[in-house]
């Protein structure tokens, strides 16, 4: 079994498995704009290999894309097959070559997802995960329907809910999750037990609420999207199906559990990673965001030095009021040097005011934000 990172791994490990090919490849596509796999999927054909594609029926973009890429794949002699519109969406990625090798991804065939985005894939020659996914892609492909028969091919709506939750309930030390939005309240409830029994639970991506016990980091300086899920540094879930009750119930999702701790530390080792720069950029954001007094001081600083009022109006109207109407009074210098002073200090005192007003206001944001 093999692990695709992205970004990093980028798409030759696809383009590599269909110019291995000798007698077919089956590709389900949601989203495509890779033209280097687009055209190794020609050549395969014109080698005299039987390529046959699955395409969505539709995806969030519309249907145009789609259609072009289905004209295109049809003059180069792809087999081509439209979803059916049963499902809310056929949003599964999935490659087999020569009925041997099974790749499944969570990122979709584009640059963004592969480029741009932190993904996860996996390739593998498990024969039951390979006959699986072969039936899926007929059943697909007819339009007829699928019964799950390998519950480590986990398929949405058929078997995804309990094979997931099984996963999330086997966890005896910790649970790391990549998802970009958990919302199913019977999966948090899975994730919330866990974390009751002294289970490490720690996710990157977005919880639809807060729940004790379960951490939770927005990824830094990446795009997420991947579905990923490691059990103990020994099991791993791949899919494209988040932890929602439409991905899960409504939809047409395909992942993998399977164990392989080496396979398991170097996502968890990456997961560690993306979870530390999460951290240093939510600390930098409270820093950012934090007004201690070293920090008020320098706004203060700025403040002062940059938005003063206008002493002279004010030193105009104190003078006029120590000389009253008179224009060649003798003025005594130590009653000029008091009025001066009180002048910068009543504009100094206007400023400051105005700083720590705003910082108190920030402050109160952010505890209301908690």
């Amino acid at each position: 079994m093999k692990l695709l990172i992205q970004p990093g791994d980028g798409v030759m490990p696809l383009i590599k498995g269909v110019n291995a090919a000798r007698r077919s490849v089956q590709i389900a596509i949601f989203r495509f704009d890779q033209r280097e796999l687009e055209r190794a999927l020609a050549k395969a054909v014109s080698r005299g290999v039987s390529v046959s594609a699955l395409i969505a029926h539709t995806n969030r973009a519309g249907e145009e894309n789609l259609r072009k890429l289905e004209m295109r794949l049809l003059g180069a002699g792809v087999t081509v097959a439209r979803t059916a519109d049963d499902l809310l969406r056929y949003h599964g990625k999935w490659m087999i070559v020569d009925s041997k090798c099974l790749y499944v991804m969570a990122f979709n065939f584009t640059h963004q997802d592969i480029e741009q985005s932190r993904s996860f894939g996996v390739i593998t020659r498990n024969r039951d995960a390979v006959r699986e996914a072969m039936r899926l892609f007929e059943c697909d492909t007819t339009r007829q329907p699928y019964e799950a028969g390998y519950e480590g091919f986990v398929t949405s709506p058929v078997n995804a809910r309990g094979a997931l939750a099984r996963f999330i309930e086997a966890a005896r030390k910790e649970i790391v999750i990549y998802d970009p939005q958990v919302s199913d309240r019977a999966m948090l409830r899975c994730f919330a037990d866990r974390a009751k029994a002294g289970i490490q639970v720690r996710l990157i991506g977005h919880v639809a609420s807060k729940h004790p016990g379960i951490a939770a980091r927005k990824l830094a300086n990446l795009r997420l999207h991947t579905r990923t899920m490691v059990r103990d540094n020994c099991w791993v879930f791949v899919g494209s199906q988040s932890l929602r009750e439409a991905e899960l119930d409504e939809r047409r999702e395909v992942g993998l559990i399977f164990r392989d701790s080496q396979i398991a530390h170097r996502i968890h080792d990456r997961f560690d990673a993306d979870w530390a720069a999460s951290e240093r950029a939510a600390d930098e954001k409270a820093e950012d965001n934090a007004d201690g007094p070293e920090r008020i001081a320098k706004k203060v600083a700025k403040a002062v030095s940059k938005e003063l009022p206008p002493v002279a109006p004010l030193l105009d109207g104190a003078v006029r009021e120590l000389a009253g109407e008179l224009t060649d009074v003798d003025l005594v210098p130590s009653e000029v040097q008091q009025v001066v002073k009180g002048a910068v200090k009543e504009a100094v005192k206007e400023v400051v005011k105005d700083v720590l007003e705003e910082a108190a206001e920030k402050a109160r944001g952010a505890l209301r934000g908690v």
